[in-house]
């Protein structure tokens, strides 16, 4: 047998290996679901409410229903450790033609999506610090994006590692303004609230609430690669969630201790008003100099479990099978990281050309994101009829009402995001249709092989 001959053999047969510790795993999800959204969401919520105390509430019920979905992909996670995470799960429950749909829409709309979007915040923030033209915001996102991917194709090692310094010196970051708000600011008087909000805002305010909690669900592309796979799963989802909460909670608070709640919804960069009314003209610099750190550690741990979707695919239909190989000199797909950054970088140059790129990023992926979620959720009542893969699994505690409120909340989402037609929701689902064809295609060239 040749050399080539041979290095492909191997590639073909290498495997993910358990190589992430659960602090590792636990700083990848705090990583992932700190995001720009906690900068974003709370003005809405605080116009929402009547009461600081249905405010801080709120977000609690965020974080608690956050907690109830990452059981249950604990569940998941721990009974079918896979790379291939809810790919997996999907594939398992409902066979391949679902799988395949919902790895193309993962490869073209969810994950590149999610790249795109954080890229573009990272594009807006770093442009308040170093302006270099026109177009800065998408320049600044594709070099972030490249940056990221090469470091990744590197190998995981790097990878973890990056995730765990950058995560620990936004957790650090995010302490420092927490603490400069509640100790060198006075706390804001304002009036009693006029009249009673209706329940229907409080539902309004849980869309964006929860859009502030995602990525979790990206712990499931981590279940092959951490070690005790069966109950640090587990164990990173509680600690990177709870940690999440409390951050969350103290972010706000420190907001309301600012702006108070009529100051925070009359707010449109609601960080930033704090900042400035706490640390001056600096406080802006500060701010801008947080979110580009968040923003890369976010992009970071998105690049990598991303690719963990793209590699499952390839290795399971032969049509994309140079994406399924594994590099086992740095324990990454660099094949599937390749392609997944080309594809982000493509939504960028779209996102480029509209009013807002961040936003049509958002409505471009949410539909498909929500669809998919509901699915992965409504698997868990199909696989516990069946045999786990592995022995002893985690089961989420108060089956079946624990799944079921998992499953409502994805189906509220759903339909939120599709109750205001948008352009960029258009396009989402435009290219989830056109994984169709591409998937019949695909069969036809299976069959004869």
């Amino acid at each position: 047998m040749t050399a080539p001959a041979i290095a492909q053999a191997a590639a073909s047969s290498a495997q993910p290996r358990p190589t992430l510790s659960l602090f590792d795993a636990a700083m990848m999800i705090i990583g992932l679901v700190v995001g720009i959204g906690i900068f974003k969401a709370p003005s809405i919520v605080a116009g929402s409410v009547d009461s600081v105390e249905a405010f801080a509430l709120l977000w609690l019920a965020g974080g608690a229903i956050s907690l109830i979905g990452a059981l249950c992909y604990a569940e998941l996670g721990s009974s079918f450790p896979n790379a291939g995470g809810e790919y997996f799960f999907l594939r398992t429950a409902y066979g391949d033609a679902l799988a395949f749909l919902f790895a193309w829409a993962r490869m073209a709309v969810i994950q590149t999506g999610a790249i795109a979007a954080i890229g573009f915040v990272l594009g807006d923030y770093a442009t308040l610090l170093f302006p270099i033209g026109p177009n800065s915001a998408a320049i600044y996102a594709a070099a972030s994006i490249i940056a990221i991917t090469l470091f990744n194709m590197r190998g995981t090692q790097g990878s973890k590692i990056l995730q765990n310094v950058l995560t620990v010196c936004l957790v650090l970051g995010y302490a420092c303004v927490i603490v400069a708000a509640m100790v060198y600011t006075p706390p804001v008087r304002e009036a009693a609230a006029s009249a009673a909000t209706p329940h229907s805002a409080y539902g309004f305010a849980m869309i964006f609430i929860l859009l502030t909690y995602g990525g979790w669900n990206e712990a499931a592309y981590l279940s092959a690669e951490i070690r005790d796979g069966r109950r640090n799963i587990v164990r990173s989802l509680v600690i990177g969630i709870a940690a999440v909460t409390v951050l969350y909670v103290l972010m706000n608070l420190a907001y309301y201790h600012v702006l108070g709640l009529e100051g925070m919804s009359a707010s449109k960069a609601v960080a930033a008003d704090m900042m400035k009314a706490t640390l001056g003209a600096k406080g802006a610099i500060v701010l801008a100099v947080i979110i580009v750190a968040e923003a890369l550690t976010t992009l970071n741990g998105t690049v990598f479990t991303g690719a963990r979707t793209n590699y499952a695919y390839g290795r399971d239909f032969s049509p994309f099978a140079f994406l399924g190989r594994w590099d086992d000199r740095v324990m990454a797909p660099r094949n599937a990281l390749l392609v997944q950054g080309i594809i982000a970088l493509a939504l960028i140059v779209f996102g480029a050309f509209t009013r807002d790129g961040f936003s049509t990023m958002v409505d471009f992926t949410a539909p498909v994101f929500w669809l998919f979620f509901l699915l992965t959720g409504i698997s868990l009542f199909v696989l516990r009829r069946g045999e786990p893969a592995q022995p002893n699994p985690f089961r989420v505690p108060l089956y079946p009402l624990t799944p079921i409120v998992f499953c409502v909340t994805c189906a509220y989402m759903l339909y939120s995001s599709l109750a205001y037609v948008r352009f960029g929701a258009l396009v989402g689902v435009a290219v989830l249709c056109a994984g169709v064809p591409v998937m019949l295609v695909a069969r036809a060239m299976k069959r004869r092989t």
